[in-house]
């Protein structure tokens, strides 16, 4: 049976979210003194469109001391409904001069990623001022490039025997841990490489992430070892990272005695051989060969990865994994649970995307407005893409107060073309949290459409927050793949299959549309990042026999955007 205890805060969100959307969404006719105001019947008490307006105003101005970008676009979004409210578009008018002065004080102090954020969102709020501003979004974009160590290096390159120098050992100390009364030296091994002269070292986040983990209460101190100097111990400290994309920026004060150039991998084929440099087991400079065996495996929520033959285990992550030429294509990530065998590696275009950030601000927070989706094939073309299929918009999200429907198609992301769900991912991977950007769609009858979305913060277990905001029978779309209708008026539980999400776990599993379901359980594991859903079914392709079936979700995948 279903969580009791999610009854009633479930219920409680549905209805403010309802009449928080109802604030936003009021409007006014342009004859609005001698139009009847609209009465919201709340039991004792009738509240009009005004009053909703009102309250929503106090909403943004509350929202304006922890968020002054968010504010703004609830404020756009505000005057874009409630034309007719005087004090909403003073609002507005306050909110877009205020950011365009931060604009200003972060070029200032040279602060251009910050500038950058700013200068993006108010050019989506349709600020008449942008191209009068000091610096346009290109110079920016140069500026934040240009002393970022890593991405404008071209070393020459020797031999692979040569750049092997360039590897280190990273290794976290974690004191002692006792087991059976016996201490043991607790420690976690990996691999890293210099990008600049200085002493700045790429490595994986799991690597170092008990340093940084706020939940992690032990002893953990960062330290390096040189290629060169396997008895040596080096201090390091990290400057920034991103849990997401498994990737962390370190730095160290040593001269690095090479310094390896990053490259495109977007040339790499399946069948290019590689080679991978890193600290296996602890046994540093080591370096092995192998061939790129694929290169769209879905193994982190960020984006596709490659997948390589190179011999690995665990200690090789964080190592480069370079061409021919001795050029970074990719980051090894090795020693996946139950991936034994497999190696994988991360595209060094991820790298690239998250460096300005890493090197500005530290931990990079990624961004997300609250929907789940695939790819749109173009229909009788077999591969051909036409964009990213919006499958299910979470209730309270951005996505959701900014207009955005299930059933569109978004083809367009701040003026940059969207064919696919990897067109997206890689275009939110250079944007931050906390910027409002434009996003096109098409609806179900091919009508354009221009939503304002504000990106939030991606939440450490979207399916958690979709099971959380959501009724069981939607948030099974996003969990599942399979949308559910009520089946019976007098047993809650039992539904009936909507829409069944293709290529979904719940169309792998052989359900279809009216196959009777009832929801029997439903768990999520936040901390382990995975849900159980047990259902009771009727398939139809099953003759209708009565079928128990357990499942293990994902909380988070790439198709949560």
């Amino acid at each position: 049976m279903l969580r009791r205890q999610n009854s009633l805060s479930r219920l409680h969100y549905i209805v403010c979210s309802v009449l928080l959307c109802f604030a936003v969404a009021c409007t006014s006719s342009p004859k609005s003194k001698k139009a009847p105001k609209k009465d919201v019947d709340t039991g004792n008490k009738k509240y009009t469109s005004e009053d909703a307006a009102k309250y929503e105003i106090s909403t943004i101005k509350k929202l304006k001391e922890k968020d002054s970008v968010k504010a703004l676009w609830r404020a756009k979004l505000f005057t874009m409904n409630n034309p007719d409210f005087a004090s909403g578009k003073a609002l507005y008018a306050e909110y877009v001069n205020e950011i365009a002065r931060d604009y200003n004080s972060a070029v200032k102090a040279k602060n251009y990623l910050e500038a950058l954020r700013l200068f993006v969102s108010l050019d989506a709020v349709g600020y008449k001022n942008t191209g009068s501003l000091s610096m346009q979004e290109s110079e920016l974009t140069a500026s934040i490039k240009k002393n970022v160590p890593g991405l404008a290096n071209k070393n020459a390159f020797s031999t692979l025997s040569e750049s092997v120098k360039g590897t280190v050992t990273v290794y976290v100390d974690k004191g002692i841990k006792v087991q059976g009364r016996v201490g043991y030296n607790d420690a976690v091994l990996g691999s890293g490489f210099f990008i600049s002269k200085d002493g700045y070292i790429i490595t994986n986040h799991h690597v170092i992430a008990d340093c940084v983990d706020p939940e992690y209460e032990g002893y953990a101190r960062l330290y390096i070892y040189l290629a060169e100097d396997s008895d040596t111990r080096i201090p390091a400290k990290i400057i920034g990272y991103d849990k997401n994309v498994d990737l962390a920026l370190l730095k160290t004060e040593v001269d690095a005695p090479y310094v390896f150039t990053l490259g495109s991998s977007e040339r790499l084929k399946v069948g290019d051989k590689v080679y991978a440099i890193g600290s296996p087991l602890g046994l540093e400079r080591t370096l092995t060969s192998g061939i790129i065996s694929a290169k769209d495996r879905e193994l982190f929520s960020a984006g596709k990865v490659f997948q390589i033959d190179a011999a690995v285990n665990a200690g090789n992550s964080g190592g480069p994994m370079i061409d021919s030429n001795g050029v970074v294509q990719a980051i090894v990530f090795a020693g996946v649970p139950n991936y034994q065998g497999l190696n994988f590696a991360i595209p060094v275009e991820y790298l690239r995307y998250e460096l300005p950030i890493f090197y500005s601000k530290g931990e990079r927070k990624s961004a997300w407005i609250g929907c789940y989706g695939k790819t749109k094939r173009r229909a009788g073309s077999g591969a051909e893409n036409e964009g990213l299929s919006v499958e299910y918009v979470m209730p309270g999200s951005t996505a959701a107060l900014a207009g955005m429907k299930a059933g569109e198609t978004i083809v367009e992301v701040g003026g940059t073309r969207v064919t696919s769900l990897d067109d997206f991912k890689y275009d939110f991977m250079q944007r931050e949290a906390g910027t409002i950007v434009k996003i096109k769609c098409l609806d179900k009858n091919g009508k354009s459409k221009t939503h304002i979305v504000y990106l939030d913060e991606r939440p450490a277990a979207p399916g958690n927050e979709v099971y959380i905001h959501d009724t069981i029978s939607e948030a099974l779309i996003p969990l599942l793949g399979m949308e559910l209708k009520p089946g019976s008026s007098t047993n809650k539980n039992l539904y009936v299959i909507e829409r069944i999400v293709k290529g979904s776990l719940a169309d792998t599993s052989g359900f279809t549309v009216e196959d009777p379901v009832q929801v029997l359980k439903t768990e999520m594991d936040v901390k382990n990042g995975v849900g159980a859903i047990q259902i009771y079914a009727k398939k139809r392709n099953n003759g209708y026999l009565d079928t128990g079936v357990g499942y293990s979700v994902p909380l988070d995948t790439q198709y949560y955007f």
